[in-house]
């Protein structure tokens, strides 16, 4: 069970129960102011013990949804011993003889009353608990889909937060790359420029070179073969 006062109300059930259940079978054993005592007992221990079903139903509305369905189907089947009591005791009560057909009528239509409204109220605590159970079954899957939702929600929330991050890496590394290529360029641009001057030096440099030699052949020859 899930609390005390759910078990406590249990045993006190079970103990009228045991009590009520003798009463039918005693019932044509009995006779006159015997029989209307039993009578009155019945229906005295009858309405404790639909107190008691009631303060079960009561328990069940605020126990934990994983223990209802077993409650409510021993509920069911408490309500459903005890209408039968109730039916087996207007059975007994209506054998008797006609000197007691007026009590015994009294009873049978008290006992069909009754039997009528703990039907009733039976059909209408079992729709109700059924309505409970269905709706903190669809409070509870709510709840769930909202934190799902929420859940959903904050993972989208750091991937796009994500790829935002990666977008502006990615921007920096495309302008990287455009200024990486930018200084290729120019470097490529500076290293023929730094080719075309070397060969025009050197172009420079052997016309000189061959000037100085025609120089120094012509002053040789000046000097020392003519005369």
């Amino acid at each position: 069970m899930s609390s005390e006062e759910f078990e406590k109300l249990h045993e006190i059930y079970k103990s009228l129960y045991d009590e009520l259940k003798l009463m039918p079978e005693k019932a044509p054993k009995c006779h006159g102011e015997e029989r209307k005592r039993l009578v009155r007992t019945f229906d005295e221990k009858n309405g404790e013990a639909e107190e008691v079903l009631q303060g079960m139903e009561e328990e069940l509305r605020v126990a934990p949804a994983s223990y209802r369905n077993a409650m409510s189907t021993n509920l069911r089947l408490y309500h459903r011993d005890l209408g039968k009591l109730q039916r087996d005791m207007k059975s007994f009560a209506s054998g008797f003889g006609s000197s007691s057909h007026t009590v015994q009528g009294s009873h049978h239509g008290i006992y069909s009353t009754q039997n009528q409204e703990s039907t009733h109220l039976q059909s209408q605590r079992t729709l109700l608990l059924q309505g409970t159970d269905s709706l903190n079954n669809a409070s509870q899957s709510i709840e769930r889909s909202h934190r799902i939702a929420a859940e959903t929600e904050h993972i989208g929330s750091d991937i796009i937060e994500e790829l935002g991050e990666q977008r502006e890496q990615l921007d920096r590394t495309k302008n990287r790359l455009v200024n990486t290529g930018e200084n290729l360029s120019r470097s490529r641009k500076i290293l023929r420029a730094m080719s075309r001057r070397l060969v025009t030096n050197k172009l420079l440099l052997g016309v000189i070179i061959i000037m100085e030699l025609a120089i120094l052949g012509a002053v040789v020859y000046l000097k020392f073969f003519r005369k």
